[in-house]
């Protein structure tokens, strides 16, 4: 990792101490504030109609079965509200399901309460925790196919589902959430601890050890954890083991459903998975939650799942309103540098971080040695890495001891940190053994790390020759969103222009 740069050259790692400081404080503050206000609309019913009105909205939404619907309606209910009018819900049989309005609405025991209002800080369900949650918890405990935005509030819904439906008082595990990557089930089992801080309920993390703490699985003691959190090669062999015992799952949940479903992804782990604990637990419950599924995997789960519920938003409606998405034409991938470090940074370093998706691990490589030479201080990580040095890049980020962070998209998908506000597609994601076809979920989820939780944010798609082209092209077509372009990929105003529209400057 280089040096810190001379005074007299910016980067994003140069920021001065007291900068730093204030920039907290002011955040600290501005986040007491808001969850003051928070509070305080919530608690008021006189002087905030329009908080009421859209409560009263979401408690008056009655999900019945399609066979119950009136006459003519062919379009399952959706949701009447700006942010989340495209939520499309499906129950299947013949419960129907009330809107949680507040967290209280579930009846969840008093812990849970606790740890979501004194923890996590939560003052009432999102959108799509308000559908949802009634879903997962309501007997007979349905299974659930939910697709929603990102940093919507998915992590919440089944997180808080496998808290719910666990017994503290019984040792073994009682719930299996599967998980792409390693990270994603770290970071899902950390939510989790926090979540349920105050229950008793703990959580075993399911992921290839580090070579230093690294135990054969014959060797290692029964998992007495209620849940366990994984990937899914990790997880077959505890259980091939009998390290873990699936007698007494009650659910299992999929995070980010799509990939762990798909035919080039870990569909035979999860099937696997998915056999061994419904033959040893019977009818367990299963649910599928992702930002995007394709046509294909949505086929397969309509084949698994017989008799669930689903939720689906709009292909259209995933683009991510609050984060503006350019693209910038450059002549070669020297040029690409020159526009992130002369242009990007040089008006972003007081935004926030930033991570930079590559596709390979050369490419990683390349990148982090072009910015470290001229002294940024930046942090690259990629698959082949060992995980123990995996964490330590991942929580350095988060920490905010780097800002740039450089990536193959191994944090594409789930990788949250709020203080994103800028991704660089220096590479633009296609599909393996493809040259010019986009894998359109991959770039979904690349555009979510930026403006995570609603904040705003802004997305650089770095186009160099006719095939990053003809990607885009495909990308603007299949999402039906015009990207604009940044007009002269060497003119500082239009890159200042473009960070004031996204309205980071």
């Amino acid at each position: 990792m280089a040096d810190k740069a001379s005074p007299e050259k910016k980067s994003w790692a140069d920021v001065e101490e007291e900068e730093e400081a204030k920039a907290k404080a002011e955040a600290a503050a501005a986040a007491s504030a808001s969850a003051s206000a928070s509070a305080a609309s919530s608690s008021s019913s006189t002087s905030e109609p329009t908080v009421e009105a859209q409560a009263k909205q979401i408690e008056a939404l009655s999900l019945a079965p399609p066979e119950d619907d009136a006459a003519g309606e062919e379009a399952p209910p959706l949701l009447d509200d700006s942010d989340d009018a495209q939520i499309q819900a499906v129950t299947s049989g013949g419960t129907v399901y009330e809107s949680a309005t507040t967290f209280e609405d579930l009846q969840l025991s008093p812990e849970l309460l606790k740890g979501l209002h004194d923890e996590m800080g939560f003052s009432r369900p999102s959108k799509i925790q308000a559908i949802t949650l009634p879903m997962i918890l309501t007997s007979p405990y349905k299974d659930l196919v939910a697709q929603a935005h990102n940093g919507s509030g998915k992590t919440t819904c089944f997180v808080l589902g496998m808290l719910s439906r666990v017994d503290p008082n019984r040792r073994m595990p009682q719930a299996i959430c599967i998980c792409p990557t390693r990270e994603l089930a770290q970071q899902n089992k950390a939510v989790l601890m926090r979540m349920g801080k105050f229950t008793g309920i703990t959580c075993a993390c399911a992921i290839p050890p580090a070579q230093k703490d690294y135990v054969p699985v014959s060797k290692m003691p029964p998992i007495n954890d209620q849940i366990v959190i994984g990937t899914s090669g990790t997880l077959i062999k505890w259980i091939t083991n009998k390290k873990v015992a699936t007698r007494e799952i009650k659910m299992i949940v999929f995070d980010e459903a799509d990939h762990m479903l798909a035919e080039d992804g870990f569909r035979s782990d999860s099937e696997r998975i998915m056999r061994d604990i419904q033959r040893s637990a019977g009818g367990c419950q299963v649910l599928l939650f992702s930002a995007t599924f394709n046509e294909r995997v949505k086929d397969f789960v309509t084949k698994v799942i017989k008799d669930g519920n689903q939720i689906f938003v709009k292909k259209e409606e995933l683009t991510l309103e609050k984060v503006k998405q350019y693209k910038v034409q450059v002549p070669d991938e020297a040029a690409k540098i020159e526009v992130i470090r002369d242009k990007i940074f040089e008006f972003g370093q007081k935004v926030g971080q930033v991570i930079i998706f590559v596709r390979t691990k050369q490419s990683t490589k390349n990148v982090h040695n072009a910015l470290t030479r001229e002294d940024y201080v930046c942090s690259s990580i990629q698959g082949s890495l060992d995980q123990g040095e995996r964490e330590k890049i991942i929580q350095e980020f988060k920490d905010g001891y780097t800002k740039v962070l450089i990536s193959t998209d191994v944090l594409a998908r789930g990788f949250d940190q709020a203080q994103v506000n800028l991704v660089i597609n220096y590479d633009m994601p296609i599909k393996f053994g493809t040259r010019d076809e986009p894998d359109y979920e991959v770039y979904l989820h690349r555009i979510g790390r930026a403006g995570r939780f609603g904040r705003k944010g802004a997305v650089f798609n770095l186009l160099c020759g006719e095939t990053d082209n003809v990607v885009m092209r495909k990308i603007e077509t299949y999402f039906q969103h015009q990207v604009p372009e940044v007009r002269n990929w060497k003119n500082e105003e239009d890159f200042e222009t473009a960070l004031k529209d996204a309205g980071l400057l």
